[in-house]
């Protein structure tokens, strides 16, 4: 019997990583494997059920506001034993909620993601997880701020209720005695899923705000009113920007760090201890994970980053699947990777992302990986 251990993240826009661990598994299901899913998520969309999963618990549908400031209804869980908070930003603040046209991070905010926040220290957690990938905003946390209590003035003494990225550069002053009195014993893990500094070349607003709608003006805007806030939490807070991470979810990662004392871990550092990912990979003799977009930030972080590299320590093969590849042969072969079985290929791409599912067992059909353990 072959063990197969199916470890994929999402494919955005098409299907879970559960969907995909169904698809592989329904493929397998005749054959001489023995197949375990094991649904991943870095930080973004999917960790939540993730993490649910592992806590147990029960989920809390609560009405915040979501990046335009309209009233949605969104989950957070809360684990069994009643301590700890599981909370994914995306469901309040994510680029989900929005269609194309409504996407800049201008005007976006996280204030949403604060609410829920709220709502879990109002039930006297000792502890918030809180994911951050897939976010709409860059407005440095100030929004989630201003949802537990902080309050933001301009130079002038002008209370800005809502704070947002365009209005970065206006901030003179935090008057943090509003805040929810439980930040000050509560504590914030956020699992983050880059590296990213606040500000520069390689910073929150250069690398992200253009995937989020912003216009090359508009990165010029957001980099300058996130150096200027950062300069005033240096100033009154005496708190450094510069550190890994600060720059993630339009800088809720600095945000996170400096309003509720959060530590930020890589998501894959984190998810993968509490589901057993590199003693499930020891165990296993094929390795099948994927993702949507397979590309360079791939291995940065992300969920194929980590599988890859575990896969790799302990001498497995390894299937990659993706709806779309950027990575030339040479690339998926000095990554560690066996096989990449790419949906899109011959395909139009809006075939694959609908097709998904059925297009991941086509593609395991023909794989030469499974052929040559001649798996019927």
């Amino acid at each position: 019997m072959v063990n197969v251990l199916v470890a994929p993240d999402k494919f955005k826009g098409s299907l879970t990583a559960l969907e995909v661990c169904n698809a592989v598994s329904e493929f397998l299901v005749n054959s001489r494997c023995n197949v375990s899913s094991l649904p991943l998520a870095d930080g973004g969309e999917g960790t939540f059920e993730i993490l649910q999963k592992h806590y147990g618990g029960v989920s809390q549908e609560v009405v915040v506001h979501d990046p335009m400031m309209r009233a949605i209804k969104a989950t957070y869980g809360v684990s069994a034993d009643g301590s700890t908070a599981l909370i994914e930003m995306a469901k309040a603040s994510g680029l989900q909620l929005l269609n194309k046209s409504e996407c800049n991070p201008l005007v976006t905010t996280t204030y949403g993601t604060g609410e829920l926040i709220l709502h879990a220290l109002d039930k006297r957690v000792k502890t918030i997880i809180l994911g951050i990938g897939g976010s709409a905003t860059h407005d440095v946390g100030t929004g989630m701020a201003a949802a537990i209590g902080f309050r933001f003035f301009t130079r002038l003494q002008k209370l800005i209720s809502c704070p947002c990225g365009a209005s970065l550069h206006e901030i003179d002053m935090i008057d943090p005695t509003g805040c929810h009195p439980a930040v000050k014993w509560a504590k914030c893990i956020v699992l983050c899923d880059v590296k990213n500094p606040l500000t520069g070349k390689n910073g929150s607003a250069l690398v992200f705000a253009p995937q989020k709608g912003a216009s090359p003006a508009d990165v010029d805007t957001l980099e300058l009113g996130t150096r200027h806030f950062a300069k005033v939490l240096k100033s009154q807070f005496n708190f450094s920007t510069d550190f890994p991470g600060a720059g993630a979810a339009g800088g809720l990662g600095a945000g996170a760090a400096c309003f509720l004392k959060a530590e930020l871990h890589t998501g894959m550092d984190f998810i993968g201890g509490i589901t057993s990912l590199e003693q499930r990979i020891s165990e296993s003799d094929i390795v099948i994970t994927g993702e949507g977009k397979l590309d360079r930030q791939s291995f940065s972080g992300k969920v194929v980053q980590r599988v890859t590299a575990l896969a790799r320590k302990h001498n497995k093969r390894l299937i990659v699947i993706c709806g779309v590849s950027e990575l030339s042969p040479e690339e998926l072969h000095h990554s560690g990777i066996d096989e990449c079985l790419v949906l899109s290929s011959g395909r139009e791409l809006q075939y694959a992302i609908d097709n998904a599912a059925a297009l991941i067992k086509e593609r395991l059909g023909k794989s030469m990986v499974l052929q040559a353990i001649n798996i019927s």
